[in-house]
């Protein structure tokens, strides 16, 4: 992480130097073309420098991070972002921000050997065209020197440590192109997921000291019409355990469960619209019958019965790995303990008797 926080500041000096349009969109590197079909190998874009491996990212190639991030089988992951010359975001206090023709999105997952090193896994790019995203799955090589093009995606097995230095094992998926458009739908077309105001609004290091992301962005000339610092939006962190068990609960559903599962997703007709915009408890889960039964009830009655998370269709598909009853139904094939964790603790602590609105 230290590598690419350095490139970031080296790119903020230089564009504090000079016009930005000069420093940074001089597309020194970066070879993406909006009209070209894919690239069969990772390397012809031009988003990192020469050797791929260490992921330094090109001039006019940015490393962002997210505040609550997607679990995908425990798979760490490096985010950067591309907007191309002479362009800018259009700031959303919702929504994931309007990004012009010609910009992309990338983000690298890898696992830590036992021995320390990364093994890089995939890196999955969303490229913005005319006619909307694109998403590409790009395979690495056993050598990490370049990634290749996988519209079928793949499979690898997996032998990593977390953070903790405890060991574990994983059947890595890649999915497929289409599998993309899975989650990656709103109201019916390809839109990414992660980078939304209230998801972006954090804290990073920035030449030895601290500096609000959203607003190095502002300063970057990266994002336009910023509100004030104070009046962002603000997702919590999961993770945080200092932070509200409820607010920690509904983040956690908002980034692995809500970009499917509310109005404008393609799992819409279940009626559990799980986002922290939404204020319906009945839309939550709570108290809700199923939309339809199944092995995927679990022979349970409701989404999620207050004070009882054994009894919780919700939390029940979580836990599971069958992939007909499983949720998410993509990008897992191990159970997330930490996450079956909160959610069960967010159930147990609402009080029985809660109902939905009718």
């Amino acid at each position: 992480m230290r590598s690419w926080i350095v490139w970031l500041g080296l790119l903020v000096v230089s564009a504090t130097l000079l016009p930005w349009q000069c420093a940074v969109h001089d597309q020194q590197g970066v070879r993406f073309d909006p009209t070209a079909a894919p690239e069969k190998l990772l390397s012809a874009y031009g988003f990192f420098r020469e050797d791929m491996a260490k992921q330094l990212p090109a001039e006019g190639v940015i490393p962002y991070d997210l505040i609550s991030p997607l679990f995908s089988d425990y798979a760490e992951k490096k985010r950067f972002v591309y907007v191309p010359p002479g362009h800018s975001l259009e700031y959303d206090s919702l929504e994931v921000f309007n990004f012009p023709v010609g910009s992309a999105l990338i983000k690298t997952f890898y696992y830590v050997s036992p021995e320390g090193s990364e093994r890089l896994m995939e890196t999955r790019l969303l490229l913005r065209r005319e006619q909307g995203w694109d998403a590409l799955p790009y395979r690495w090589n056993d050598s990490g020197t370049d990634a290749v093009l996988s519209v079928a995606g793949g499979r690898a097995e997996v032998h990593a440590v977390h953070s903790s230095g405890e060991p574990f094992s994983v059947d890595y998926v890649i999915p497929n192109k289409n599998q993309c458009k899975g989650c990656h739908s709103f109201n019916g077309k390809l839109e990414p997921i992660g980078p939304k105001a209230r998801n972006l609004n954090r804290s990073i290091a920035f030449n030895q000291d601290e500096i609000n992301q959203l607003m190095l962005w502002h300063q970057m000339g990266l994002l336009e019409d910023l509100p004030s610092e104070n009046k962002l939006p603000r997702l919590s962190d999961y993770r945080d355990e200092s932070a509200s068990l409820s607010d920690r609960a509904l983040a956690y559903l908002e980034i692995n469960c809500g970009h499917c599962h509310r109005p404008e997703g393609p799992a819409n007709n279940s009626g559990l619209h799980l986002t922290t915009l939404e204020k319906d408890p009945a839309h939550l889960g709570i108290d809700k019958a199923p939309v339809a039964a199944g092995k995927g009830s679990g022979g349970l009655d409701v989404d999620i019965s207050p004070g009882h998370p054994e009894q919780s269709i919700l939390l029940y598909r979580m836990k599971h790995q069958d992939p007909g009853i499983r949720m998410p139904e993509l990008g897992r094939q191990v159970m997330h303990t930490e996450g079956v964790n909160l959610i069960s603790d967010w159930i147990a602590s609402l009080p029985e008797g809660l109902k939905g609105d009718k």
